[in-house]
């Protein structure tokens, strides 16, 4: 045996407290949502659809009937779509701590399995379930002992005031770059990202340089000291979002930060089937120009869509959460049994 292994009782002894601390935050949270009238949903995770991002990679695998007939199935990179079904069947306020699984993942805070705590509210703000997500990292905080969050040295206040930033005070404040004025334009975005030291390959799409500034050049600064909405993205990430009333070059979207780590996802959900459809096909498109595969629409989402209420939600990493209260250094720490994969790719 070696003495790496997760389940050799000297290991397991120096992750102990770390699991320990995931069960205290987990029945802290659980009783938080029960307290505001949620319902827990268990979300299967067999699905027609593992979800339509571009980036995102799921497991694939085939259902085969007692007929020997065969269909191609996927493990649910989110819980997502299920949810939304239940929204649209009724539910007002759900959550779920999903098991979830998404392919070329792994690293110190990545794992192709982990547990995504996922939740929505029908007829609330994106305001009102980003306060949400600021009192689960007060709870988490408390359950684990703590004060504070903690990474790689870095600390952030889960209990100060949180900073709301938008992506163009973003881009302005630590890069340098107007984002409003490159909203359509990837070679001049290019440009401005190599005017600010950033390395940027010829032929990068838009989307490229988006992520290669947030990356390198925001996300280091985000959630230090106390948390960070990030919020506001441009229309071309909105993802699943409703544009913004005000401005619809932008989305009614957030990210959730602490000590440079992103934490949770966040929407004002959109309700538009049609429009969800051809972004959909669109992610599903650059997904195979980029890696020579795409994921099938799942129908009875884009009916769900249509007939869901208007609703709030988020997607927040619960792993990664335990990992930044319980002072642990990589997200197999606070994994019960971590992925075969995470030993192998140490070796």
């Amino acid at each position: 045996m070696e003495a790496s292994a997760w389940w050799s009782p000297e290991e397991h002894a120096r992750r102990r407290g770390y699991l320990l601390a995931r069960g205290r935050i987990k029945a802290a949270l659980r009783g938080w949502f029960e307290r505001e009238g949620f319902l827990e949903t268990e979300c299967g995770a067999l699905v027609v659809s593992p979800g339509n991002e571009a980036h995102l990679h799921a497991f694939e695998s085939q259902f085969v009937a007692e007929s020997g007939q065969s269909r191609t199935l996927y493990l649910h990179t989110s819980p997502e779509f299920a949810m939304k079904k239940l929204l649209a069947a009724g539910e007002t306020r759900i959550f779920d701590f999903a098991r979830v699984y998404r392919n070329r993942e792994a690293g110190a805070r990545h794992s192709p399995e982990f547990t995504m705590l996922e939740w929505y509210r029908t007829g609330a703000s994106m305001a009102d379930v980003m306060n949400d997500c600021a009192v689960i990292a007060r709870t988490s905080a408390e359950a684990a002992g703590t004060r504070q969050l903690v990474w790689k040295g870095q600390v952030c206040d889960p209990f100060a005031e949180p900073e709301w930033l938008s992506l163009a005070e973003a881009f302005d404040r630590y890069a340098g770059i107007d984002l409003t004025l490159h909203l359509e334009d990837a070679a001049a975005f290019r440009q401005a990202a190599l005017a600010a030291g950033i390395g940027i390959a010829d032929g990068a799409t838009w989307t490229d340089v988006f992520s290669a500034v947030l990356v390198t050049k925001i996300e280091p600064h985000l959630g230090m000291g106390r948390l960070t909405f990030l919020h506001r993205y441009p229309m071309s990430e909105a993802a699943l979002s409703r544009p913004a009333p005000d401005d619809p070059r932008f989305a009614e979207r957030f990210e959730l930060y602490a000590c440079g780590v992103e934490l949770a996802n966040g929407y004002r959900e959109l309700t538009d089937a049609n429009l969800m459809v051809t972004r959909q096909k669109a992610e599903m498109d650059l997904k195979e120009a980029v890696y020579g595969e795409r994921y099938p629409l799942d129908p009875d989402f884009v009916a769900a869509v249509a007939a869901m209420p208007e609703a709030s939600g988020v997607a927040l990493g619960f792993d990664r959460l335990v990992m930044l209260a319980s002072g642990a250094s990589t997200i197999n720490d606070v994994l019960w049994t971590p992925p075969v994969v995470a030993g192998e790719l140490r070796s």
